[in-house]
């Protein structure tokens, strides 16, 4: 469908948005359309239907709505934009790495006002100024209206929340049941939801190391978790003095960062670490060639470099963020001491601190005068959206929201999560509009 590139300007430039439909196969149950975001900002939803059907989401839920996923203004098949993020650049990812002292945040500094020169460079059409929450959430509605929808449901994980939160927010009379999950605690990737990244690993970790430690014979990475704990430590800082084989003590910290979203990538972690502690040639060179973008040859524009792009500029319109490195370098210090595992990480310079914005907008506020529509769902133990920020959006909706904490671990809780009871809540809220009196807290699945 077309949308104007800049909802200010409706009748100039025009952009087309790939739009896909799992339609309800049940027309007496059908209520309406349930539109769907995995997060990111950088993910398409294109498929995210198909996937929770394969995932087993309930039939009454499929009955009761058509699926409906996008590619985000922006991504994919939605007038992309690109910065042109090439293989063996020296920026590993949105997620800032590791600045082991106030040197490493200057040299990331320098890294970041090279990308956002190069975003800017590359927004030859000056699209990338109108690619925020506050449009996406526009285009949403759109797309309603476009399927002939007095209203409709909405269910977003991750940055998915930000954008069920902006929706919501700003189309309370035509938004129906809300399902916002794994949640940022605002409308925006700002900087403190930024540095909640450490939040959560420090919360998350203990479930790696007792899983690990409980497999100690198999990789012997230690016999408890504290053992493993101090293992992730040396492990990183032996790659900080010398990096082997491809891979440093960044890219380390991140990999394992990353290897907490979800029990299913326990394994490959602890092979990752295993293969450094015993400097397994093979191993790390297999472990690494399985990383995406990595076979490419260096200096051909890499796989992901619109997803990247999209990241950032959605996180870079959609807030001020802070310009003194040496803000940032008090922050790192601050936030390596109380948040030793991801703290100076988290909490270093992105390419937004350099980032010029074009025309732009104030971040979306919370709308609390709406109807109770808005059911939010959490895991107790996240690495990248902790509890913090399901509890955060609990207090700025009030009355209008609930709040579901599951007793699990990982990134994701309805359909994505093994929790039985937020499925069981979760599936009540959008097939029945059954919603909760209080907030619930779900024990741990068997």
């Amino acid at each position: 469908m077309t949308v104007p590139l800049d909802y200010d300007d409706p009748d100039g430039t025009q952009i087309d948005l790939m739009v896909s439909r799992l339609a309800s196969e049940n027309p007496q149950k059908r209520r309406g359309v349930l539109l769907l975001n995995p997060g990111g900002p950088g993910g398409s939803a294109l498929t995210m239907a198909a996937g929770l059907v394969d995932l087993g989401i309930p039939s009454k839920v499929l009955d009761t709505y058509d699926l409906i996923g996008m590619d985000t203004r922006g991504f994919g098949h939605s007038a992309p934009i690109d910065c042109k993020f090439t293989v063996g650049q020296d920026y590993i990812g949105n997620v800032p790495p590791y600045a082991v002292d106030n040197a490493a945040v200057v040299k990331q500094a320098e890294i970041a006002k090279g990308v956002a020169g190069q975003c800017a460079a590359n927004d030859t059409d000056g699209r990338m100024a109108h690619i925020t929450t506050a449009n996406t959430a526009r285009d949403l509605d759109r797309i309603r209206a476009a399927l002939g929808e007095e209203k409709a449901s909405y269910f977003g994980l991750s940055y998915g929340s930000a954008l069920g939160a902006a929706y919501a927010s700003m189309f309370p009379d035509t938004s129906d049941r809300i399902l916002i999950d794994s949640n940022l605690g605002g409308t925006a990737l700002d900087r403190a939801g930024l540095r909640r990244y450490a939040l959560g690993m420090e919360q998350t970790f203990p479930d790696f190391a007792k899983w690990t430690a409980a497999r100690h014979s198999a990789y012997g990475l230690g016999r408890t978790p504290e053992e493993v704990r101090e293992m992730y430590f040396t492990l990183a800082e032996q790659l900080d003095e010398k990096p082997a084989f491809g891979i440093d003590g960044r890219q380390f910290r991140i990999a394992t960062f990353g290897g907490l979203y979800t029990e299913r990538t326990y394994g490959r972690t602890a092979q990752l670490w295993e293969a450094v502690k015993d400097a397994d040639v093979t191993a790390i060179k297999r472990l690494m060639a399985e990383t995406p973008g990595v076979q490419t040859p260096a200096g051909e524009v890499a796989s992901y470099s619109n997803s990247w792009s999209v990241f950032l500029t959605v996180t870079c319109n959609d807030v001020e963020w802070p310009s003194d490195v040496r803000a940032y370098q008090r922050s790192v210090a601050a936030d390596r001491k109380k948040y030793p595992l991801f703290g100076a990480a988290a909490a270093n310079i992105l390419p937004c601190a350099f980032w010029t914005r074009g025309p732009s907008e104030p971040q979306v506020e919370i709308n609390d005068d709406g109807p109770a529509n808005i059911l939010i769902m959490q895991n107790r133990h996240d690495p990248v959206t902790p509890l913090l920020g399901g509890q955060l959006f609990r207090k700025k909706f009030t009355d209008r929201s609930r709040l579901v904490t599951a007793d699990g671990s990982g990134h994701g809780v309805y359909v994505y999560g093994g929790n039985a009871c937020a499925l069981n809540v979760g599936s009540a809220w959008l097939a029945d509009g059954v919603m909760p009196e209080k907030d619930v807290k779900c024990r741990a699945s068997a």
